[in-house]
This record gives C-alpha cells, structure tokens and sequence, in this order.
C-alpha cells in the first residue's frame, strides 16, 4: 500500500537541479514572481510546485526544505494556509476551483501526481471537457487583490494554466504586475497550449522525468513491494502516476494479454476477436489505458531489439518479453510497426473519450491483422 505525506522536497521523487536552483533563488528573496514549470503529465510538476509553495511559506526553513512543523508548514501540508490559493480545471457553468477545494485536497492527499482525467472523474465530469473559465480569472484576481494574512509571501497555484485559452488574456496585467510579494506557480504540461502574451511574462523551468533507478527508489519507500515496484519502474516510463497503478495490477497480466492479443490479431479469427474484446471490455477504463501503455513500452522496446540493441543494453523487457520480441521481429517489420503504434496511440486517445470499447477494439484489431498481413 502506497502511502503519501506532506509534500517537501524530500518527499518527491527526485529533485531536477532546476527545482534546486528555483529553491535558492527563493532562500536569497529573488525568486521570479511568475514561475512556469514544465513536466510532463504524471511526472511530478504538482508536487514539485506543492513543495515550492509550502517551502515559501515556512517559518524556519532547514536544510534547504521545508521543516514540517511551524505553524505555516502545518497549514500547508494540510492545503488550508490561508496565503496559498489554488486554481484548477473543472467542469460547469459558473464553476470555480473554490467549488472543488474539498475534492482537491483530498486528491492532493491521495496521491498528487494526479493527471488530468484522475482529476476530471474525481468531480464526476464524465465526459465533459475541464477548463478554466472567466468567471476562475475573476476568483483569481479577487484573491490576490486581498492582503497577505500571515506569511511571506501570497502564492497563487495554477494548476494547468492551457486549460484557460482565451480567458487567460484577463490574467495578463496581474501576471505582469502582481501585487507585492504575490508568487505565480503554474504547472504545465503542454506550454504550446498557453497563450505566448502568458508565457512571455513567465520564467519557465523545465523539471523533466525521474529516471527508473529514482522512481524504484521512491516506490520502495512508500510501502510497495520490491517486485512491484521493478516492473512498475520499468514499464512506466517515468510516469509516477502510471507506475503507480502498474503497482497494483496482477504480474504478468499485461504481457500475457498483449502477446494474445498479437496472436488474435495475426490470425484474423472472428470468433477468437470477439472473445478477446470481450474480455479487454471488461477491464474498465483506466486498466484499458493502462494496458494500452503497456503495448506501447513494449513496441518501443520491441523498436530498439529490432535496430542491434540487446538485453546487455538496457531493454526494459524481462526475459521472456525479450525472447518474444525477437521472434516477432521475423514478423513485424519497423514499418509495420509505425502503423501499428500509430494504431495503439489513437486507441488509447479514444478510450479517453470512453469510446464503446467492444466496437473499438474490433476496429483496431481487424486494421492490425490488415497491417501484419501486408
């Protein structure tokens, strides 16, 4: 069972040098008042962000962290210190994060490297689209424009600032010139999202992916098991949230249902399709996706056995995977395999959008059998 606590800097999976760097910037009061920090989704960009936000506001800071126990780190490890605001995507008319806060902090405490649609089905969005919307810049700008109440600094957190679009123009004057000792911490997965008048008021870090040796590490010492959190290590990709939920499927389970998956599609059967998408239909959504990542590790993997790389190099595949790949590679040639991954990624992209996934899946399967024949 994994389990989570307060968010400092020890508490994250690694700590990229430019996180460090933003760290010190803060200890000599030159911490830039409009930060954008880049990871990608699942990776750690909230929690780094968090652990930013409660460093600011401690009373005592040791150690270059957070000490865990003035009054301001307290609040903040609990998500409640009144100088520490929150803006999110969410769903609705009228809506704003402080509709959420309740939600939001229970899923910062279950487990922060949260990505968008955990988010989006926590509040029951289904399959309605997140966004911050016009009436969130108007909280935004209301809670800035109040005074300090008790720490150093009054820190906004916006968490996925691409999700403003257009409205994000009625943030520009405040993030230019925010009222004194006023932080913006924004979060971003895709900075290509946001408009260029924000970003160009922004400094942006770049905080990039824990490697495996860090995130086994991690997982270990959040309570999984050693074997759990090697396969979940390997097959993440750096991925903490991904990894997370791998921690907690059956062993095996992924690879034995690629592999057949491979034989049904090659042979064409019908009959043998059906059944497969019967059982794949079964699995629910986020083990759909999440077996849907797994094929994509594997054909990435699959890629550099078939291009001269060997076991000895660094191929995440256990040793049966790499026995398997390697006699695929008389069958799938590497232009195949572009159609193929081509084929995999669309499929994840609408099992998010909850696709009917009996129906999805025998179109993918019948178009793989019509890739592997060629």
């Amino acid at each position: 069972m994994v389990t989570f606590g307060p968010m400092r800097f020890s508490d994250l999976v690694h700590i990229p040098s430019s996180l460090k760097q933003l760290a010190e910037m803060a200890d000599d009061d030159r911490l830039p008042h409009a930060n954008l920090l880049q990871a990608p989704a699942g990776t750690g960009g909230l929690p780094a962000a968090l652990a930013l936000a409660s460093y600011l506001l401690c009373e005592n800071r040791t150690g270059g962290d957070s000490c865990g126990e003035c009054k301001a780190c307290r609040k903040s490890y609990q998500w409640v210190h009144p100088d520490l605001h929150f803006a999110f995507p969410t769903v609705g008319t009228r809506v704003t994060s402080d509709t959420f806060l309740k939600e939001w902090r229970a899923a910062l405490k279950d487990q922060s490297y949260q990505e968008i649609n955990d988010w989006l089905q926590r509040i029951g969005a289904e399959n309605k689209q997140g966004n911050l919307n016009k009436e969130e810049c108007v909280a935004i700008a209301k809670k800035l424009s109040l005074k300090i109440y008790e720490g150093r600094y009054k820190i906004m957190l916006i968490w996925l600032p691409e999700y403003l679009g257009n409205e994000g123009n009625r943030l520009l004057k405040l993030i230019e010139e925010p009222p004194e000792r006023t932080v913006f911490l924004l979060v971003t997965q895709r900075p290509e999202r946001i408009l260029n008048t924000i970003l160009s008021r922004c400094q942006l870090t770049k905080l990039g992916r824990p490697n495996e040796e860090h995130l086994l590490d991690w997982l270990v010492r959040k309570g999984m098991s050693q074997d759990a959190a090697e396969r979940a290590a390997r097959l993440s990709g750096g991925n903490v949230n991904r990894a997370l939920r791998l921690g907690k499927t059956e062993q095996g389970g992924h690879e034995k249902r690629f592999l057949e998956w491979m034989r049904v599609c090659h042979s064409g059967s019908p009959t043998k399709l059906v059944a497969w998408n019967d059982e794949f239909s079964k699995l629910g959504r986020e083990n759909q996706k999440e077996f849907l990542a797994y094929a994509l590790h594997y054909w990435r993997e699959f890629m550099r056995l078939a291009v001269g790389a060997t076991p000895a190099e660094g191929l995440s595949l256990g040793p049966a995977e790499v026995q398997t790949a390697q006699k695929m590679t008389a069958v799938v040639s590497l232009s195949q395999l572009q159609e193929i991954v081509a084929e995999t990624e669309g499929m994840i992209e609408h099992v998010e959008r909850n696709a009917h996934p009996k129906i999805l899946a025998m179109k993918v399967g019948l178009k793989l059998h019509e890739i592997m024949r060629n």
